[in-house]
């Protein structure tokens, strides 16, 4: 499955689709950390298809939904269960890190 870019218009009804857990990195083109775990989050996304939903939000662009979610520091992952935050991560952590999100 591909990531899903979420933005204002789209976050809520993506998280809230259905009981798949729902991964979010926050994140910016220009962190280096967070380019670091990309890769590590198209893998969890094509080996877990159908079990959890990958997604990213660009911190620049979503400046709103960055605050709502106090995103203070970039990589900045959030799980979703059910349409509420169940764990996250801040940093450049390792797979085994981003899959306990699930």
């Amino acid at each position: 499955m591909a990531i899903i870019t979420l933005n204002a218009n789209n976050f809520d009804e993506t998280i809230n689709q259905d009981d798949i857990p729902v991964i979010v990195d926050f994140y910016a083109d220009w962190c280096q950390p967070c380019k670091r775990i990309a890769p590590l989050l198209a893998e969890i996304a094509e080996e877990n298809e159908g079990k959890v939903r990958v997604c990213k939000v660009n911190v620049d662009e979503n400046q709103g939904l960055a605050a709502k979610y106090s995103v203070m520091s970039i990589p900045y992952v959030i799980s979703f269960k059910n349409g509420k935050i169940h764990k996250n991560v801040v940093g450049a952590v390792s797979k085994d890190e981003l899959l306990a999100l699930i």
